[in-house]
């Protein structure tokens, strides 16, 4: 399967302020991580810093809240903010969130079940 990309929206909760993203989705990343210059734009609300492990070994990035909308579902959610990224990568708990997951056979986000197992 290859990359998923999709068109996000970043909205700050608090104002509305709002940004169109394109989009990595992510299975192998936890959160979504988004661009500095996004959060500067948006102002999203800094909730500190947290150590991630990356594919160049581990890093501190800062921790925001914000919305994301993704074909036209949206949440809340903590992101990560990068300095090196010039797109957004959603991870795996903002898809679960969102009530997505990707497609191996089409290589599209689809719809899925909310588990309560």
């Amino acid at each position: 399967m290859g990359y998923v990309w999709v068109e996000a929206v970043i909205r700050n909760p608090n104002t509305g302020k709002h940004v169109s993203v394109k989009a990595l989705v992510d299975t192998g990343a936890t959160l979504t991580v988004i661009p500095r210059r996004v959060f500067e734009e948006l102002q999203l609300p800094l909730r500190g810093r947290r150590s991630v492990r990356t594919a160049k070994g581990y890093v501190e990035l800062d921790e925001c809240f914000g919305a994301i909308e993704v074909m036209g579902k949206s949440t809340e959610t903590r992101m990560l903010v990068s300095d090196d990224l010039e797109f957004a990568l959603i991870g795996v708990t903002t898809l679960e969130l969102l009530g997505l997951e990707v497609d191996p056979v089409t290589g599209r986000l689809r719809e899925s079940a909310t588990l309560l197992l």
